[in-house]
């Protein structure tokens, strides 16, 4: 995900989202972007392992009770060193979500007409996977496990944590919609990054996606 690229389509022309309380979008993160090369050779950010694609056992999580709504500020991933703070995005003129500043590669982005992670449904939550200066916030996330968790601190000083149910990438021409943005039981979060191969004409041509629930959450004061 790098700035000056386009960012994500949400519904139709119109840019309403014909799923209620959901994100709708049509054509993912399309982005380019920074990469290091070796040798003549490109290194793409790590990417999810077969093993890390739904295999039913996500059905079976255990419901937690949804948490306040409270504006995210800050995303938690130990397990692959993030720790940055979020910033709200809106839509752009073509329903596109806006991509995070490239001025801070450590940024992770909200979709601030959505709810906040950790209420009940889907909440969004994009970044970079690297921008002009090197690896960004999101440049590790194909490399999260089932079962990895993760904390979205608010600004009422409360948390909610989230186990990673699975981990997939898709091409950018037939991104799941539905499967990502659509409905979900529960409170649920996605994280989303570029991904997939990579041109130097047309940059990254997939997504990553990480699909996580809730799984505890700290009162804010």
């Amino acid at each position: 995900m790098t700035a000056g690229k386009r960012g994500v389509r949400v519904g139709g022309q119109d840019g309403r989202s014909p799923w209620p309380g959901t994100l709708a979008v049509g054509a993912a993160l399309v982005l380019g972007a920074w990469m290091v090369q070796h040798g003549g050779s490109l290194r793409l950010p790590p990417a999810p392992t077969s093993d890390q694609a739904f295999d039913g056992s996500a059905a079976q999580a255990e419901l937690v009770p949804p948490r306040a709504r409270a504006l995210p500020t800050r995303i938690r991933i130990p397990a692959i060193q993030v720790d940055a703070p979020v910033s709200g995005l809106g839509l752009d003129r073509a329903g596109r979500l806006e991509a995070p500043s490239d001025t801070d590669g450590n940024l992770a982005g909200w979709y601030r007409d959505g709810i906040t992670p950790g209420q009940r449904g889907t909440a969004i939550l994009a970044g970079h996977v690297d921008t002009l200066d090197g690896p960004a916030v999101f440049y590790r996330l194909g490399s999260l496990r089932k079962g990895d968790q993760l904390e979205v601190a608010g600004a009422d000083r409360g948390s909610a944590f989230f186990a990673v149910d699975a981990v997939e990438v898709y091409p950018k021409k037939d991104f799941p919609d539905r499967k990502v943005y659509g409905p979900a039981p529960g409170s649920q979060l996605r994280l989303i990054t570029c991904g997939g191969g990579f041109t130097k004409q047309n940059g990254y041509d997939g997504n990553v996606v990480v699909y996580a629930h809730l799984v505890r959450s700290l009162p804010g004061s």
